[in-house]
C-alpha cells in the first residue's frame, strides 16, 4: 500500500495522494525471468568454500579474543565500584564517538566506563594480564595471597575482573555494554538489581555471571578487593540460585551471599561455556 500511495502521489504531481483516490488500470506487462545478469555480475559462493584461503579482514575489523570456559571456582577483583542509583548503558560504553569501532572489539573496549570510572580500563587490563600469567603457571603474588586467604588453589580457580553497581544497564539495549567488559576479562557483575532484562541477558550471553545481593546487604568494598566464589561452576550447572562467597579485603575476609536467579537451562550452559559463541561452537 505504501508503494501504491507513493506512485499515486507521483502521478498527481507530488501532491500527497492515497492509492484509493486515483484511477488506474490494473494491467500487467508480460514478464519472463532472465537470470543472465545474476550469472554475469553476482558470485554465488554457497557450498564452494575454500578453507585453505585465510579470511581477510578490513583494517578496522578485529576478531574476538579467546574467552575461556568457567572453572570450578571463581576469583574476581573489583575493577569498578559505583554507588549511583542507576548506571546507564551509555556510561558502561558511550555512544557517539565509539560507533566507528563496532567491528573492533579490542579498540571499542578502551572506552568502557570512560565517562564514569576512567581508571576502569587500566585496572581491568592489569587483572586480565595477571590471569594470563596464572594460566601460564606463574600465579601473581596478589592473586596467590588472595587464594591463600580462603584456602583455595589457582589450578581450578579462574581470575577476572568484576563491576559493582547499584542498578546497572538502564537505557539502550546495546550489547557492547556487556561485551566490552568481557573483552577486558570481566567474569561477573554484582548489583542489587539489573535495570533492564536486556542488559542482564547480554551479560549472560557474554559469560558474565549476573550476581545480585539482597537489598539489606551493605557493599562497602572498593576497587582492589577480591570476591571468591567457591564451587560456582557446579552451582550454575546444578540449577542452584544462590551461593555463599567471600570478600577478601586488606582488613580480612568477610562473607557475602550472592544470588543468580531465574536462569534458564541454556543460560546456565552458556555461562559454563564462557559465552554464547563458545556455547554454539561446542554444539556444532
Amino acid at each position: 500500500m505504501d508503494a501504491r500511495s507513493i506512485a499515486a502521489t507521483a502521478a498527481n504531481g507530488g501532491v500527497i495522494t492515497a492509492a484509493t483516490d486515483i484511477e488506474y488500470e490494473d494491467t500487467h506487462k508480460p514478464y519472463t525471468f532472465d537470470g543472465r545478469i545474476y550469472k554475469s555480475r553476482i558470485y554465488n559462493g554457497y557450498g564452494k568454500a575454500d578453507l585453505s584461503v585465510e579470511l581477510r579482514y578490513g583494517p578496522n575489523i578485529k576478531d574476538w579474543p579467546t574467552m575461556y570456559p568457567m572453572e570450578e571456582n571463581m576469583l574476581v577483583e573489583l575493577a569498578a565500584v559505583i554507588h549511583d542509583p542507576v548506571t546507564t548503558t551509555d556510561e558502561l560504553i558511550p555512544s557517539g564517538e565509539t560507533s566507528s569501532y563496532r567491528s573492533n572489539p579490542l579498540k571499542l573496549s578502551e572506552f568502557a566506563l570512560s565517562r564514569r570510572v576512567p581508571e576502569y580500563v587500566g585496572l581491568s587490563k592489569r587483572i586480565q594480564s595477571q590471569d594470563l600469567e596464572r594460566r601460564a603457571g606463574n600465579v601473581p603474588a596478589n592473586v596467590a595471597e588472595a587464594l591463600k586467604a580462603v584456602g583455595a588453589s589457582a589450578e581450578n580457580t579462574s581470575f577476572g575482573s568484576c563491576v559493582f553497581a547499584n542498578k546497572p544497564g538502564d537505557g539502550s539495549a546495546r550489547e557492547q555494554a556487556a561485551s566490552c567488559q568481557k573483552v577486558l576479562g570481566g567474569d561477573a557483575n554484582i548489583c542489587y538489581e539489573y535495570a533492564t532484562k536486556r542488559y542482564r541477558s547480554n551479560c549472560i550471553n557474554w559469560g558474565i555471571v549476573p550476581f545480585t545481593i539482597a537489598p539489606e546487604t551493605a557493599f562497602d568494598y572498593e576497587p582492589g578487593d577480591f570476591v571468591f566464589v567457591p564451587g560456582i561452576r557446579q552451582a550454575i550447572l546444578s540449577g542452584a540460585e544462590e551461593i555463599d562467597a567471600q570478600v577478601i579485603t586488606k582488613a580480612g575476609v568477610k562473607p557475602i551471599h550472592l544470588y543468580f536467579q531465574n536462569l534458564t537451562a541454556d543460560e546456565r550452559d552458556i555461562l559454563a561455556d564462557g559465552c554464547l559463541m563458545n556455547y554454539y561452537k561446542n554444539r556444532k
